[in-house]
């Protein structure tokens, strides 16, 4: 576990300050997430395969090297990072 404690010189209650921003932060991580989904549902569809057998053929080196099948991998490995982030979002409890 990792604890944060933040000062200020201002009057105004910091608290909810930070909620904010970081509750404004989770709601766009969790668009991001949900475009990145549509677009590699997209390619999925386009290429009648689920994104896990087209990594495991991509890394394998089964498949050519096109721009598309790059762009999908990397909306793919964009999905995971987007949601381990939007994970620790989720996670930050604020103290009394």
């Amino acid at each position: 576990m990792n604890q944060l404690t933040l000062t200020t010189t201002a009057q105004r209650p910091l608290r909810p300050l930070v909620e904010a921003a970081l509750n404004n932060e989770l709601r766009m991580l969790e668009a991001a997430i949900q475009r990145t989904e549509k677009n590699i549902r997209g390619y999925e569809a386009a290429h009648g395969m689920t994104s896990a057998h087209f990594v495991q053929r991509y890394e394998n080196d089964e498949l050519p090297e096109t721009l598309e099948f790059v762009e999908w991998i990397g909306e793919y490995r964009l999905l995971s990072r987007l949601r381990e982030k939007a994970d620790a979002y989720r996670g930050i409890k604020f103290g009394h």
